[in-house]
């Protein structure tokens, strides 16, 4: 009787044991592939990734990692072989990215503006001035900025639009964050100064600030993004195949279109590049 007994637990211990297997090979099967994406604040602070990323982990059963910086932080994660995939704002930078072997792949995204905001009664007087020109204004009247200082796509603008008013002069009013985009609204906003962003941060950022864009059209405001993937020579950890994933989704009809319509209280945010209605 016992050993009848023995022989129906060993039994059931085979069948338990081999449906936990079974279970475990399902489990491993089902399990997520995993996408590091380094992305710029600004694009994170806009909400578009809220709608991108979703439908890319839903598409390829993968789980992406966001991880928001700035674009030079963004694009030392990609140097360092940390990350699979890069977007970001800053074309030179992305260039040389490239031409150094950091990446293997670069395609264009959209674009969205920037925009210089400042007090609503505008005491530097820069309203629809040219960009550059704005910048030399406010600080020839000794009013405050506040730079993101951060070597961001969004710094790197700002540093160009020095330069092409003649440079930035000294004075006591230029104040350096050292935080992402919507960070620095925030404290702009607190400080009363002046400020440069993106447009799509500044329209999702546009009811918890008083603010307002002054400085809004010109060429030279244009801001465009790239996708890079990442050499997967730099890290065994990278994720090639998924990478490359994720670049044919983001260029693709569906995710372009979803750029397009993506909004804040009925504003279009970002321009698509590969829609041929959009160029």
């Amino acid at each position: 009787m016992r050993s009848h007994h023995s022989l129906l637990t060993a039994g059931l211990l085979i069948l338990l044991l081999g449906g936990c297997t079974k279970d475990a090979r399902q489990d491993a099967a089902a399990e997520k592939a995993v996408l590091r994406l380094a992305v710029t604040t600004s694009t994170r602070d806009s909400g578009l990734l809220d709608v991108l990323v979703p439908l890319f982990a839903q598409e390829h059963n993968a789980r992406v990692d966001v991880v928001a910086v700035g674009t030079g932080a963004a694009l030392k994660l990609g140097e360092a072989g940390d990350v699979d995939v890069v977007l970001v704002h800053a074309r030179k930078a992305e260039d040389a990215f490239m031409a150094a072997g950091h990446g293997v792949r670069r395609e264009d995204v959209m674009y969205n503006t920037f925009e210089i905001l400042g007090p609503s009664d505008d005491p530097a007087g820069i309203r629809d001035m040219e960009p550059a020109d704005a910048l030399q204004r406010i600080a020839q009247q000794g009013q405050k900025y506040l730079s993101r200082g951060d070597d961001s796509g969004t710094n790197k603008r700002e540093l160009a639009l020095w330069q092409e008013g003649g440079g930035r002069p000294q004075w006591d009013g230029y104040v350096e964050s050292g935080q992402g985009m919507g960070a620095t609204l925030t404290m702009a906003d607190q400080m009363n100064a002046y400020v440069l962003t993106d447009r799509g941060t500044q329209l999702k950022f546009k009811d918890k600030i008083s603010l307002v864009p002054l400085v809004t059209k010109s060429p030279s405001l244009r801001n465009p993004y790239g996708v890079m993937v990442v050499n997967p020579e730099k890290d065994p950890s990278i994720n090639d195949k998924l990478a490359q994933a994720f670049v044919d989704f983001i260029i693709s009809a569906d995710a372009q279109r979803a750029i397009r319509d993506y909004r804040i209280e009925g504003q279009q945010l970002f321009h698509p590049l590969r829609l041929a209605e959009e160029n």
